[in-house]
């Protein structure tokens, strides 16, 4: 994969330091020998190909994206466009009243089973106006638009019953969080194709608060259930769009193929437990775009089944791309594979991320009886800021389904590549915790530059092993072995 090198925006105005009549004032004079030498000392501890010329203000500020080519990217042909849809329906059609009080859960039920019968004529749109609208949980239908005018805010029932329980998930056993069936998602869909759920910029507010506290006041019966979960689908387009408050992990394709997400904003209380912004499970072809997520867990998650279960079911997650996703989780990681990886994650690209104020950049997680395989990783043009451990692998805390879990399964990890990394104000160095009976192979690191770790802080490395070139602070020596692999300059 071809690299691009980010451009620095930097533009000194050296005429502002000439003094009257064409002379240079002294002190100012002085003021810039200083800066130019502390650019030199820094130019020191990063490569001439990466230089701090190559750190791009405006991203590290957090308000635009990369100055480069890969600004034009987009994994966006995923997803195959769709014809107009022949019917077209408002919410109020169906009795529908957004007052933000009345319950709609009838109404978007009747709409949904109403709009079911164009799916093989033409296909249907549902609009929601501006408005609030109350509602359980609904199911989407295929060949089918939902879209949410702007000003208009679909709102979760606080009536646990108007989420229903379900089975759990084959590649799962069992609910993530309690044994058993699950609660349904908000907004559902099992089995589906073409369906587009869009809008300008309109609002799912999932209204999580009352599952957070049967989390925390440890009261919850059954695991809570996501704000939009696609089980079995293909072809599925999620754009434009405000998620917020979720009980539980926010998006959520499972067994799905050919997934765009795009131009999202996904919100959460950065101590709302355990709401993930994206998790692509045991799908192919997902892609994940310009999103911008606060949530109190890991802002992309990748994931393939739980130990056993998910080896069973043999489920993988591939051919994943996610690009120029920003965001902040004080607790977990911009962007995490695993833990439950059981089914296997392969040939996944993360490009141009921003991660600030988190506890970590990225996280590779498994663990002992996970089975499965993490292969061909690549992450690229990645920025920190404040962020307490920038790249970590670890295994988990003893987290399985149930007794029958494998002590033998053991996870393979292998060949990730990881490129154009700055971190300011870092807290910790790298944290690298392979599994001691199945190490974790082909760590390759070019052009990291970590800043802001005392010089008594050293890498810590242990069960891996790999290269590196043009790492700063120097690594651990487990990846001090320099390889053509990496393709470090001379």
């Amino acid at each position: 994969m071809e690299e691009q090198t980010p451009i620095l925006n930097l533009n000194l105005n050296l005429n502002r330091i000439k003094g009257g009549g064409g002379g240079i004032r002294r002190p100012l004079w002085v003021s810039v020998l200083v800066l130019f030498t502390v650019i030199a000392l820094f130019s020191l501890h990063i490569n001439r190909e990466y230089s701090i010329f190559s750190i791009p203000l405006d991203f590290i500020s957090g308000r635009v994206g990369l100055v480069s080519s890969y600004q034009q990217k987009s994994c966006s042909d995923f997803f195959k466009q769709v014809p107009a849809r022949k019917v077209v329906k408002s919410i109020r059609d169906f009795g529908g009243i957004g007052d933000g009080k009345t319950s709609n859960t009838k109404a978007f039920q009747r709409a949904t089973e109403f709009m079911a019968r164009f799916t093989e004529s033409g296909g249907s749109q549902l609009v929601v106006p501006k408005g609030r609208w109350l509602t359980g949980s609904f199911n989407l239908t295929s060949n089918f638009t939902l879209f949410l005018e702007y000003g208009a805010v679909i709102l979760g029932s606080q009536d646990p019953d108007e989420w229903p329980i379900i089975d759990a998930l084959p590649s799962y056993g069992r609910g993530r969080e309690r044994l058993g069936a699950r609660h349904i998602s908000l907004i559902h869909g099992n089995g589906l194709t073409n369906v587009v759920i869009t809008g300008e910029n309109g609002t799912v507010d999932g209204q999580g608060k009352m599952w957070w506290d049967l989390w925390w006041n440890r009261t919850l019966i059954h695991t809570r259930g996501h704000l939009v979960e696609l089980i079995n689908s293909q072809n599925i387009l999620i754009q434009n769009l405000t998620l917020m408050n979720s009980p539980f992990w926010t998006i959520h394709p499972v067994y799905c193929r050919n997934i765009v997400i795009r131009n999202m904003t996904i919100l959460a209380p950065l101590n709302a437990p355990n709401t993930d912004g994206i998790d692509a499970d045991s799908s192919l072809n997902v892609c994940i775009e310009d999103c911008y997520i606060e949530s109190g867990d890991d802002l992309i998650s990748v994931k393939s089944g739980w130990d056993q279960y998910g080896m069973k079911m043999a489920r993988p997650s591939s051919n994943i791309i996610v690009r120029r996703v920003k965001g902040t989780t004080p607790t977990c990681s911009g962007v995490g594979i695993g833990s439950e990886m059981s089914g296997g994650v392969s040939n996944v690209l993360i490009e141009d991320l921003y991660v600030r104020d988190s506890a970590a950049g990225v996280r590779i997680k498994t663990d002992i009886g996970r089975g499965g395989y993490i292969v061909n990783i690549t992450i690229n043009n990645m920025r920190m800021e404040r962020v307490k451990v920038p790249i970590r692998f670890s295994r988990g805390a003893n987290d399985h389904p149930d007794e029958k879990w494998d002590p033998k399964a053991l996870p393979e990890v292998r060949g990730i590549f990881i490129s154009n990394v700055v971190s300011l104000e870092s807290k910790r160095p790298p944290l690298l915790v392979g599994i001691e009976e199945a190490p974790f192979e082909e760590i390759h690191m070019k052009n990291i530059s970590l800043f802001g770790l005392a010089p008594s802080m050293k890498w810590n490395c242990e069960y891996i092993s790999g290269s590196s070139c043009s790492v700063f602070p120097a690594p651990c020596s487990q990846l001090l072995k320099n390889e053509s692999t990496v393709q470090c300059p001379h």
